[in-house]
């Protein structure tokens, strides 16, 4: 018999909003985080907007003692760790000292897609050409390593369970949330941070830019940028950020009280194998849908309990695809389609932490009763139009919303899909 899995504590670090209450507040509106980065043009990007949290720098001076612990983490490190105490905090978590021992039962799976790029394209090489190998100091590794993120965590929150990092392109934030839940579902932990960050650094997204993905057409109206299922969408916005969920089982919560916000109901981890279509940059079909089946199989439920889905979609040519998988996958035509969103609208593609941020999105939608707007698609793709009428388009009041469905379909062919519930009576 496995352990039911609930979300207790959630934090955001998103180019809309950092901290809970003023993401939501940014979702209801449908506020846009993009932004004009001067960087980009001098560097002559094609693409030069972008999602970057705003004013990060005052708001995250409380989590650490000093500007010099600060400059000892990579700016993706320090993402995750303001989401991560924000998380543990809300879910009625303190913050232990340095005498307490460690938190066997706690543990936490947090990854990232591209370990921290400013750090080794600014310092690491440039010391390293120049024959100064010393002056790299004591802390570059930890500030570079692919498990950096997880580590420090795992110090600042104490756990002793596991500590890892995860790394699986864009589908990173939402597999992490699913690796949590299978380890608190079989009893080898009681409490998992899960999630994912990523830095802001046109090192990270020069790639993306040459191989013509990145939105170009929009660099004088940069909130117009992101435009996910529509007929003008001319590739995704990079962005930037990190959301952390504090996972437990279901016991662990009721005995202390907790504030329950949603139950992972379901979770499927996938690949396509690079087979049928499927590439390092296009989703094999077949991959798509059986992740989206698993799921809902994993759930225990029917394909036509699902209210909501909060896609991928990018605003590449992709999103056609993708919403025709979840047609196939459901077995649900345009007349009986779930409502269906996309939170990069207003955020653009975080790369490793979209899933995260995005599964925070959806938790918040379950439990406040609303479904954001997906922005910039009043002109819907010819592809989707009998779809049209299922796009969120203005933030709307669903008191009666149950359960979302979260995917996310990442570079390489990789697939992961969690079904969330609404909390109910008798589990608080």
């Amino acid at each position: 018999m496995y352990n039911r899995v609930v979300i207790t504590g959630m934090g955001v670090v998103s180019p809309n909003g950092i901290g809970l209450a003023d993401f939501e507040q940014a979702l209801r509106e449908g506020r846009s985080g993009i932004r004009f980065i001067p960087r980009l043009e001098e560097l002559k990007f094609a693409c030069r907007i972008g999602g970057i949290p705003q004013n990060f720098e005052s708001a995250c001076g409380e989590y650490f003692n000093n500007y010099r612990q600060q400059s000892f983490l990579s700016e993706t490190i320090r993402y995750a760790a303001v989401a991560a105490v924000d998380a543990w905090r809300d879910a009625g978590l303190s913050i232990p000292s340095d005498e307490e021992p460690p938190d066997w039962n706690s543990g936490t799976v947090f990854g990232c897609g591209i370990s921290d790029m400013e750090v080794i394209a600014n310092e690491v090489v440039p010391t390293v050409n120049a024959g100064k190998v010393r002056r790299l100091g004591t802390r570059v590794v930890e500030r570079v390593m692919g498990s950096g993120t997880s580590a420090r965590l795992g110090g600042i929150l104490g756990l002793g369970n596991q500590v890892t990092s995860n790394s699986s392109a864009c589908s990173t934030g939402s597999e992490a949330v699913a690796e949590a839940a299978w380890k608190i579902r079989i009893g080898l932990a009681k409490r998992m941070v899960a999630g994912g960050a990523e830095g802001a650094s046109p090192y990270t997204w020069s790639g993306f830019d040459s191989m013509r993905v990145l939105a170009r057409k929009f660099n004088d109206d940069p909130e117009k940028g992101s435009r996910p299922m529509s007929a003008s969408a001319g590739g995704f916005v990079p962005g930037a950020g990190s959301a952390a969920l504090v996972l437990e089982d279901l016991e662990t919560a009721k005995a202390r009280g907790a504030k329950i916000y949603a139950e992972v109901l379901g979770v499927m981890v996938n690949s396509g194998g690079h087979r049928n279509g499927g590439s390092m940059t296009a989703p094999n079909p077949e991959g798509v849908q059986r992740c989206i089946r698993g799921a809902i199989a994993d759930a225990g439920i029917e394909a036509g309990e699902i209210d909501a889905v909060n896609g991928h979609l990018t605003a590449t040519f992709a999103d056609p695809h993708e919403v025709k998988n979840w047609s196939a996958a459901l077995e649900r035509g345009p007349e009986s389609f779930p409502w269906i969103n996309s939170t990069k609208s207003m955020i653009g593609h975080c790369l490793g932490a979209t899933g995260a941020i995005e599964t925070v999105a959806s938790v918040l939608e379950l439990d406040r009763g609303f479904l954001h707007p997906s922005v910039n698609c009043e002109d819907p793709h010819p592809e989707l139009e009998a779809f049209s009428d299922r796009v969120v388009r203005e933030c709307m009041e669903t008191p009666e919303l149950k359960t979302i469905a979260k995917a996310c379909f990442g570079f390489g062919d990789v697939n992961s899909c969690l079904i969330l519930r609404k909390a109910v009576t008798g589990d608080q």
